[in-house]
């Protein structure tokens, strides 16, 4: 059987994330979807919040982490993100994380945005304590 998910795409947030002086004294914006896996039928039959993963908790901890502490790379950002939502969340067993930076700026190219994606299970992080 399919894992159910709760999922909140395009969170759009501002944060001073990047290798470059530029962006950690500018700042800039950053696209993050996330998707967590967890077992929702206890919170389907019973229509229970505490049952379930609540989404604005979840949108809560993306914006702390985008607007805390810059890191250099978008793969230590959505890492702290999958990272947290595993252990703040007792019902998510997965987490897919997709930060993106749109608009960035690499010399002589044009392009959308620069993205990456991590995907991490509970077993994985507990283990990484």
């Amino acid at each position: 059987m399919a894992p159910d998910t709760v999922s909140l795409a395009g969170i759009t947030l501002y944060g001073y994330h990047g290798v470059r002086s530029e962006e950690r004294t500018l700042g800039q914006r950053f696209v993050v979807d996330v998707d967590l896996d967890a077992e929702l039928g206890d919170a389907a039959a019973t229509d229970a919040l505490d049952s379930t993963v609540n989404y604005s908790e979840v949108y809560a901890l993306v914006a702390e982490i985008v607007e805390g502490e810059p890191v250099n790379l978008l793969e230590a950002l959505g890492e702290r993100i999958a990272r947290c939502a595993l252990l703040r969340f007792p019902h998510v067993q997965r987490a897919r994380v997709r930060v993106a930076k749109p608009g960035v700026a690499i010399a002589g190219s044009v392009l959308r945005e620069a993205a990456v994606t991590i995907d991490r299970t509970r077993a994985e992080v507990e283990g990484l304590r």
